[in-house]
């Protein structure tokens, strides 16, 4: 295989944890290639992405705020990204640029290995947020047949939209309901970017839950956010948004270098020594 580069696109990108990941697998599998960070502003997304072909990278993934424009770019789309009409993961056919979005391979692939059996008790979900995170989160979750899904956020119309979208199921709630909806629910997500460093706290009182439940947040910076450390002491189940950074990561790697990596503790331990935690057992 001749030497291939990929790239992570997005504006800022500098704090993307890609790069650390493609690198490790490259390592690992003793793959001629590289993987970069491309920064790249909103007005320049639509011709960067046009001449991709020309960039000299065979692939790249996508972050924010480009997941959308990037879906339009695409002449080939996977079904998932094209039902959410974002795409976070590109490469280049016979000339032409596909795409798909793993995000809701990576957010379930995570779950099942966190908590194998996190959909075998009520089969309830709480959904905290509205944006992009959110829809991808929702979709992963109705695909596995889930009962119910409580979409919960502070601007109820933006929640009522994505009930709207997917269906009797889903079910927007304003955030004065959360407690109600947490007596419910048996799987708690965070879709938000509250608990993120630099970002306001996500305060929340997780007292109504059942002790069953898990409670998975997709911030990983911290590792330990507010919300896992409220679950943990609480007794309840955590998954941290580190795995689904990782599992999000395999399709796109095996598109580009040919070779399907493995997601590992090594890797893992990879990505928190750089993010300064440590791991719990």
């Amino acid at each position: 295989m001749s030497f291939r580069r990929a790239c992570v696109i997005g504006h800022p990108v500098a704090h993307s944890r890609s790069p650390l990941i493609h690198r490790h697998w490259l390592s690992e599998l003793k793959i001629e290639g590289d993987y970069l960070r491309q920064d790249v502003p909103p007005d320049q997304i639509a011709a960067f992405l046009k001449n991709f072909s020309a960039s000299g990278y065979v692939g790249a993934n996508v972050t924010v705020p480009h997941k959308e424009a990037a879906f339009k770019a695409l002449q080939r789309a996977d079904p998932v990204a094209s039902y959410l009409k974002a795409a976070n993961t590109l490469w280049l056919a016979d000339g032409d640029l596909h795409g798909m979005n793993t995000d809701v391979y990576g957010f379930l692939a995570h779950l099942d290995e966190a908590a194998p059996d996190w959909n075998q008790h009520e089969n309830i979900a709480v959904v905290l947020g509205a944006g992009g995170a959110a829809r991808a989160i929702v979709y992963a979750l109705i695909e596995r047949g889930v009962a119910k899904i409580h979409v919960v956020n502070r601007t109820l119309p933006r929640a009522e939209v994505i009930a709207a979208e997917f269906g009797k199921n889903v079910v927007a709630s304003a955030w004065s309901e959360l407690p109600k909806r947490l007596r419910e629910g048996s799987l708690l997500v965070n879709a938000t970017s509250l608990g993120m460093t630099g970002q306001p706290l996500l305060e929340i009182d997780l007292k109504p839950m059942k002790s069953t439940a898990t409670v998975y947040d997709i911030v990983y910076v911290p590792l330990e956010t507010p919300l896992l450390a409220a679950a943990r002491k609480r007794g309840l189940r955590v998954v941290d948004g580190l795995g689904m950074l990782m599992h999000q990561a395999v399709p796109g790697f095996e598109k580009w270098f040919g070779v399907r990596p493995q997601v590992s503790g090594t890797l893992r331990a990879v990505l928190l020594q750089d993010l300064g935690a440590k791991g719990r057992p």
